[in-house]
């Protein structure tokens, strides 16, 4: 069976090839199209967000803030877990993440200006490279890539958690912090893995068409998409502030 290295698209690993007996299975262009709507969304609620910052209202966009932050982490658990409730979530989940990237640039642009541009075009263009390159089989998903980019997330993963545990002991792991060469090495590190599981991810969608998954799984491929998208954006935000920061 086809797997993934995002985390919320690797939970469609244990699906069983199922046979569909109407019509409309899924397909690539309809995947694509949903992504296209959850990124319509996301800048939706993230122009909002802008918008009220413009006017003035710093505290309100905190608020908005730590809402988003919150819906966008429920969402996208319960939706990681209950892959029909995606064509439902998804949308939420990407109004809520708009809304908290647009909080969480806005605040970046405060210290380095043009930094959130600098990031969008960054997201985009390794979005692109990197789906050029599976387009072109420069790089495909094969299993040692793919057990590859599983360990290097894992890696990634209890980092960060031991991170956020040892930030309520006064503990920090040097090498995720700063703007140092061995904490910027670090954060490039994490970019190109995060661009990297894209692979799978375009991957996981097209055999997943080729398996006739059911329509709905287009949501579920979408948003899981999605949330490789936000983290990409969120690590080269983080890498531009360390570069600008030196």
């Amino acid at each position: 069976m086809f797997k993934s290295s995002n985390p919320i698209l690797t939970r469609m690993d244990n699906t069983n090839n199922e046979v569909v007996l109407d019509s409309n299975p899924m397909t690539v262009s309809g995947t694509i199209s949903k992504v296209f709507v959850l990124l319509l969304i996301a800048s939706i609620s993230g122009a909002a967000v802008i918008y009220e910052a413009m006017m003035g209202y710093a505290d309100k966009v905190m608020m908005i803030m730590s809402i988003a932050l919150v819906v966008g982490l429920i969402t996208g658990l319960v939706t990681s877990f209950v892959p029909k409730l995606a064509k439902f979530l998804s949308p939420v989940y990407a109004f809520a993440e708009g809304a908290l990237l647009a909080a969480i640039s806005l605040f970046a642009e405060t210290q380095f200006p043009g930094i959130a541009l600098q990031a969008v075009s960054g997201t985009f263009i390794a979005f692109f490279v990197v789906l050029f390159l599976y387009r072109a089989g420069a790089i495909r998903a094969t299993e040692k890539f793919r057990a590859t980019i599983m360990s290097a997330l894992l890696t990634i993963l209890i980092l960060y958690l031991a991170e956020m545990i040892g930030s309520f002991f006064n503990f920090n792991i040097p090498f995720l912090n700063g703007s140092g060469p061995v904490s910027i090495v670090a954060s490039c590190i994490v970019v190109v893995i995060a661009s990297l599981s894209l692979i799978l991810d375009f991957d996981f969608i097209e055999q997943g068409a080729k398996n006739l998954l059911p329509k709905d799984f287009e949501w579920y491929a979408s948003f899981g998409l999605l949330v490789t998208l936000v983290w990409l954006y969120i690590e080269i935000l983080n890498l531009l502030a360390k570069l600008r920061d030196n």
